[in-house]
């Protein structure tokens, strides 16, 4: 078996590669450790991205028509771990490129793909994802915002919660529930809301994952026409799973993770002490972390490039990020906590942030571990 990159991957990384090192300003690694979701990173992707998309390097993966060039998904793969290795300079963009764009390519009106699409290729969209609630984080069929239809309207009242980049984005891709709580996981539709709309109320989260990542929103009484829906009442889950899949392997976090323990690596070579055993031995065990998620995550990108449906190896891959970056992150904190204050290593910052919310963000690490017993290993849900 064969796991090395081709010449044209190599060549296509390389481009990538340079062209960060010719557009990321020097004060880029500041910039980045606000979060996706600060003014500053948000502000800097509008200008990021439309030079991506000159370049061909946003969208290169989606088809012709909708402003790609049909590349490979193994190009898409390659772009999403150097742009996150290098502290993710297309913002909450990313979101855009890895699922939004292909889910409303599939599943949406032709209407719908002419007004939203367009704005994502060209780099100049911010999208959030209106999924968890007060009541229902990962377990999504137990949400409660209410969708009620009110002749060629649906209104629409509910509460969600850990809503990442609300206070910047432009357009909420919206779950809420059109049938009676019975109804679960069938009584979901899903809702493409501008976030002007009245009856919307957005506040921020103060955390420690970012500046202005996360926040609460409200729905008192908005209205939006039936045309807002993706999708048919009843369709969501579908709709949902595909999406879902593409976000749980679109985030290479174990890239950022990899380099990042690197270069701690080279600072406690540099301080002399690389030559304890103790800390030789979990620094190889926080590698091989690193290469298990890459090589898990892989085999999920080669099915889907080969035009398989995502299965259950997404959950695996999923729960093989969390440990990697964990390992990284334990490791760091366990051998250079000075490394953590100070500013001097933002990326150590940024990724310590980051493998905060790995376990929580798009679907709990105890979910995916449910997920991967029933569906992966076959596992009875309650023990005989």
């Amino acid at each position: 078996m064969h796991f090395d990159w081709t010449e044209e991957d190599r060549a296509y990384r390389a481009r990538v590669r340079d062209f960060l090192h010719r557009e990321l300003p020097p004060d880029w690694p500041e910039i980045a450790r606000h979060g996706p979701g600060s003014r500053a990173q948000t502000d800097f992707s509008l200008e990021f991205c439309p030079k991506l998309a000159e370049a061909g390097l946003l969208v290169p993966h989606w088809p012709e028509d909708w402003g790609g060039a049909d590349r490979p998904t193994w190009e898409h793969f390659i772009l999403g771990e150097e742009m996150w290795a290098a502290g993710e300079p297309r913002g909450a963009q990313y979101m855009n490129v890895n699922w939004i764009g292909p889910t409303l390519m599939r599943f949406g009106t032709e209407e719908q793909k002419r007004r939203y699409i367009p704005p994502m290729a060209a780099g100049r969209a911010i999208w959030c994802q209106g999924f968890s609630e007060p009541n229902a984080g990962s377990d999504l069929a137990a949400l409660r915002t209410r969708a009620v239809r009110d002749g060629d309207d649906y209104v629409i009242d509910g509460t969600k919660i850990w809503t990442s980049y609300a206070g910047m984005a432009e357009t909420c891709f919206l779950l809420a529930r059109t049938g009676g709580p019975e109804s679960g996981k069938a009584g979901i539709a899903i809702f493409l809301v501008p976030m002007d709309t009245p009856g919307i109320e957005v506040r921020a989260i103060p955390s420690l994952i970012g500046h202005g990542d996360i926040h609460e929103v409200f729905f008192t009484g908005m209205r939006v026409p039936a045309t807002a829906r993706l999708g048919e009442e009843g369709e969501a889950w579908s709709i949902i799973r595909f999406a879902l899949a593409n976000e749980r392997v679109g985030i290479p976090r174990y890239e950022l993770s990899a380099r990042v323990l690197e270069q701690m690596v080279e600072d406690l070579r540099q301080q002399g002490r690389f030559d304890d055993p103790v800390i030789q031995s979990r620094a190889g065990a926080a590698a091989a972390d690193c290469e298990a998620a890459r090589m898990l995550t892989y085999r999920v990108v080669d099915g889907k490039a080969r035009g398989a449906a995502p299965g259950a190896e997404a959950s695996v891959a999923r729960v093989a990020v969390v440990a990697a970056e964990n390992a990284v992150m334990d490791f760091g904190l366990d051998f250079l906590p000075e490394a953590f204050s100070g500013g001097a290593r933002p990326a150590y910052l940024s990724h310590h942030e980051r493998a905060i919310v790995t376990g929580i963000a798009a679907g709990a690490a105890e979910i995916q571990l449910n997920l991967i017993a029933h569906r992966f290993l076959d596992l009875p849900k309650v023990a005989s």
